[in-house]
């Protein structure tokens, strides 16, 4: 003999409604933290499997331990928790064992314009020796201009996709990975065009500084961005070369 029976209800209109609005703020939600982190786990993917490993030589600790122990008691070690304490729209940052601290007053030209077509980055300021990089594009540690022998270094900031503006220098180089061999990088100084081409790309830590080293067998463009996307864990390097070298 049945003592009891449950009859289950069937749910009100509100009850459903009520359930619906969670299962759609459920799904939105999911999709927007897969928004928020696919641009850094697809570049890390990326990076470890396509990008070229290079190991470069840090600089020795003799050498930078004064300003590396001097910036660290201030913003703390060099690691993914301390950096959100530091402004990386200061340039000396970015390699802080290789400090830009004196602009080369020899140069002749103390900014010019870089383009590159394939990102709709057209004219873009670059300041010579300059240190803010919401302002512009910075030459970090200039010797050589343009068209001249030598290892011109660019800096630029990025940050999400989705933030991309380029003409905003705070997220000009975030599609700086998608150049590929080849692609075209102009440089314009006093009305003079230099094409530079794409030659190869590669991911460093912030204390591997060769990339910032002078080579004067021919002229060079190096592009520096911070990555993975949105963050400043480690410095995409993109080196480039004249296409034709002054003189011929």
């Amino acid at each position: 003999m049945v003592l009891y029976r449950y009859i289950k209800e069937k749910n009100s209109a509100k009850k459903k409604v009520i359930n619906y609005f969670s299962y759609i703020t459920l799904t939105i939600g999911s999709v927007l933290l897969f928004w928020s982190f696919y641009p850094i786990l697809s570049f890390e993917i990326y990076s470890r499997l396509f990008l070229k490993k290079q190991i470069f030589s840090p600089m020795p600790e003799t050498d930078a331990v004064s300003s590396l122990e001097k910036a660290n008691s201030i913003l703390g070690s060099y690691n993914v928790f301390s950096n959100n304490l530091k402004d990386f729209t200061q340039v000396n940052l970015w390699f802080p064992t290789k400090p830009q601290n004196i602009t080369q007053e020899n140069l002749r030209v103390k900014n010019y314009s870089l383009s590159i077509p394939k990102l709709n980055i057209k004219e873009a300021k670059v300041i010579v020796g300059g240190s803010d990089l919401i302002k512009s594009l910075v030459q970090y540690l200039p010797e050589t201009l343009p068209g001249d022998y030598g290892n011109v270094v660019v800096f630029g900031h990025s940050t999400l996709p989705a933030m991309y503006n380029p003409s905003d220098y705070k997220t000009i180089f975030t599609f700086l990975p998608s150049l590929e061999k080849g692609d075209k990088i102009i440089a314009k100084v006093e009305s003079v065009n230099y094409e530079y081409e794409v030659y190869d790309m590669f991911v460093v830590n912030p204390d591997q500084i060769s990339v910032l080293e002078q080579s004067r067998d021919s002229a060079y463009l190096t592009l520096i961005t911070c990555v993975p996307p949105g963050t400043y864990w480690k410095r995409l390097v993109i080196k480039a070369k004249l296409t034709q070298l002054p003189g011929d």
